[in-house]
């Protein structure tokens, strides 16, 4: 997502300075290499690389801190042990994608490693409910539009069309897998956090608050953690990471609505 949203700063005349890769250079040439099965992703990979042209993308590098007086104005960067300043106004920091499955939660669906449980068919545990894309698995929109139609026609009773995308579905999960696995998050990422941190913004609740706590029920009940207009969909992402906790159950409404559409 750094390049996509680097480029379409770009392209509105932003002046990026720097793009700052957590991972490591051998993983994303390992990564690279493997696009010659899908053409189509390497051309688009191209592509993109050439609008960024001059813009340095470092590898084994990521942000540890922002400062400013009002208003940000530089960024510390770390890399390979070393660390430095750059001056900026902007800072856009990404730390993955996770999967919305609180419909599949409350419908009591089976959630495997944080992801909704789906057959060949895309069915899911429960009878007559499929699912299909980022909650089945994060791999893009070719791979959530070929697992919708596999999900359409077998929900219609027509199983023998869906068998048709198999192949086209687990050629795209491949490449979100291997995506995946490049681009997993780094375990020196879990420090990055310090006592006057915010976790979550709803509240201003606070790293160091948070550490007081075991799980997240506790902290939700002490500091209101997970209790704004978001209902802890990004705070709980976050404390999952942190410190392990599981943020509990899903209750309806899914989204926050106003009283008198209900």
């Amino acid at each position: 997502m750094l390049l996509a949203v680097a480029e379409y700063l770009r392209s509105k005349d932003a002046n990026v300075v720097t793009i700052a890769e957590q991972t490591s250079a051998s993983k994303i040439n390992k990564f690279g290499v493997g696009l010659w099965r899908m053409p189509s992703k390497l051309v688009q990979a191209i592509a993109l690389r050439a609008k960024l042209f001059g813009v340095p993308y470092l590898t084994d590098c990521w942000a540890t801190f922002a400062s400013g007086t009002g208003k940000l104005e530089s960024v510390t960067l770390t890399r390979k042990g070393k660390t430095w300043s750059i001056a900026c106004d902007v800072l856009a920091c990404g730390f993955h994608l996770v999967p919305n499955i609180e419909l599949a939660s409350l419908l009591n669906c089976t959630i495997h490693d944080g992801f909704v449980a789906v057959d060949e068919f895309q069915r899911t545990s429960c009878e007559n409910v499929f699912c299909a894309g980022e909650p089945t698995a994060i791999g893009g929109v070719e791979s959530s539009l070929v697992e919708g139609k596999i999900a359409g026609f077998a929900a219609s009773g027509q199983l023998e069309e869906a068998r048709k995308y198999f192949a086209e579905r687990d050629k795209t999960r491949d490449f979100g897998e291997r995506l995946n696995r490049t681009f997993a998050l780094r375990d020196e990422l879990k420090m990055l956090a310090g006592e006057s941190t915010i976790v979550c913004r709803c509240e201003d609740v606070t790293f160091g608050r948070l550490a007081e706590f075991t799980n997240f029920r506790e902290a939700k009940l002490q500091t209101r953690c997970g209790m704004g207009s978001c209902q802890g969909r990004i705070c709980g992402a976050a404390t999952a990471v942190l410190f392990d906790w599981k943020v509990g159950s899903v209750r309806p409404p899914i989204f926050p609505v106003k009283l008198e559409n209900l």
